[in-house]
């Protein structure tokens, strides 16, 4: 590949790994069959050592390789904006700024890991993998990714996006990727649910079930996981390395952190870069998760030992979630339809270093249009969650005069949803 000149691009050279850093260790994936640790070489299966190595390392300071920087460069860094017309509508003392991720060819904050995981994969010689996705943006990121590495890409789409959202299908396919409704008649799980409910809307639960099911049955496959696990926290918080970065160049620094969670990667990729500072006593912020009602793991599922996915077939993670049988509701935000929450941001928010609040599907759309019609970017439904409580925050300063600074992740545009917009916009869109 073409060198791209890398010395003008502000991109951190090292991704930010909170494992050090925690109060507490995290509690070690469970091996399903022995209920004890977890052997690491018995996931050699399914991820590269590299990504395996990175899972457990104890490392605060990981060295990005030079290829990845490259293909990030294209992109990155990501802009830095003040909402300034948003303020004005809004009448708010507050200073409202958003990290947009939804410059990135995928249009959204998932290559920041796809390129990784592709990379690493490919170094190992890897030539073909299999994920999951819901709303469509991991999957066209792999398959982006995918496309620099020589790697092919199956993709289980959960079958409610895969009809709601066409066109994610289109691009995944357009960059080279095989993508499958799931759940699906092609693996044992997707066999089993459609017998049971012919008319099953999918989940990402089921579509990792088959995804890693696919990939431990063929030699030649690897899986790849687009949240939840601690390497993809990391490859995220470059989103939130280089905020810091630009908030140093206008002297100033959040108050309050905001960002869409569903399984996790988007919320700590703009977070965990400010929490290790209030973990070391030099800053007070607050860390606002923003998850869909319909689907509020944080916020009312359990901290315990839970499956991925839904056949069982994954290690057991501590984490909060709804369980792993849950469906939650078809709404339009896909990526955010998951029963788990990724560990890291499952114990930040038990330490009570993180808060979690859940919004419904109408307030996040009337949010999203108020925010596109003052600062001109169509948010996708997951960041919408952001937008949301931002705004609610950016109010609540109105009303104690505070002028406090906001910084939400705005994660993705959300041109290919346009379909939930039209629905909300005829007043079609429910609860």
């Amino acid at each position: 590949m073409k060198k791209i000149l890398l010395e003008d691009r502000e991109i951190p050279k090292q991704w930010y790994n909170i494992l050090p850093d925690l109060p507490s260790p995290l509690e070690p994936p469970l091996d399903p069959e022995t209920n004890k640790p977890m052997d690491p070489s018995k996931l050699l299966l399914l991820f590269p050592e590299a990504l395996l190595e990175q899972e457990m390392s104890g490392e605060r300071w990981i060295d990005i390789p030079q290829e990845i920087l490259e293909i990030y460069s294209i992109w990155r860094p990501t802009p830095l904006i003040r909402a300034l017309k948003l303020e004005e509508y809004l009448d708010t003392p507050a200073k409202i700024f958003y990290k947009y991720e939804g410059v990135s060819p995928a249009g959204s904050h998932k290559p920041n890991t796809a390129v990784a995981q592709a990379y690493y994969n490919a170094k190992e010689g890897v030539k073909r993998l299999t994920t999951e996705t819901g709303a469509g943006q991991w999957g066209s990121s792999l398959a982006f990714a995918c496309q620099y590495f020589g790697i092919e890409v199956v993709v289980y789409m959960v079958k409610v996006s895969y009809q709601q959202k066409p066109y994610r299908r289109v691009l995944m396919e357009t960059w080279g990727a095989k993508v499958i409704p799931s759940p699906s008649p092609y693996t044992q799980t997707g066999k089993k649910i459609l017998e049971e409910d012919p008319d099953n809307p999918g989940s990402l639960g089921i579509a990792i079930s088959e995804a890693v099911e696919e990939a431990v049955g063929r030699d030649d496959t690897h899986y790849s996981l687009g949240s939840v696990l601690n390497h993809v926290l990391l490859h995220q918080t470059i989103i939130g390395l280089e905020a810091k970065k630009q908030f140093e160049k206008i002297n100033s620094y959040p108050d309050i952190v905001i960002g869409s969670a569903g399984g996790g990667s988007n919320f700590a990729g703009i977070s965990l870069p400010f929490v290790m500072d209030k973990i070391h006593g030099d800053k007070n912020t607050r860390f606002i998760a923003v998850e869909p009602s319909s689907c509020p793991t944080l916020t009312k599922g359990k901290y315990e030992y839970d499956f991925g996915d839904t056949a069982g077939m994954t290690p057991l993670m501590k984490m909060h979630t709804l369980g792993h049988d849950f469906i939650p509701p078809s709404i339009h935000a896909g990526g955010l339809r998951y029963h788990g929450m990724a560990p890291i941001v499952s114990k930040l928010y038990e330490e009570g270093l993180i808060e979690a609040t859940a919004v419904p599907q109408t307030a996040i759309f009337k949010a999203a249009v108020d925010f596109a019609r003052t600062e001109g970017i169509v948010p996708a439904p997951e960041s919408a969650h952001a937008v949301k409580v931002a705004i609610d925050e950016a109010l609540r300063c109105k009303e104690t005069g505070e002028e406090k600074v906001i910084l939400f992740n705005l994660s993705g545009h959300g041109l290919l949803d346009l379909s939930a917009y039209q629905q909300f916009l005829e007043g079609k869109l429910t609860d």
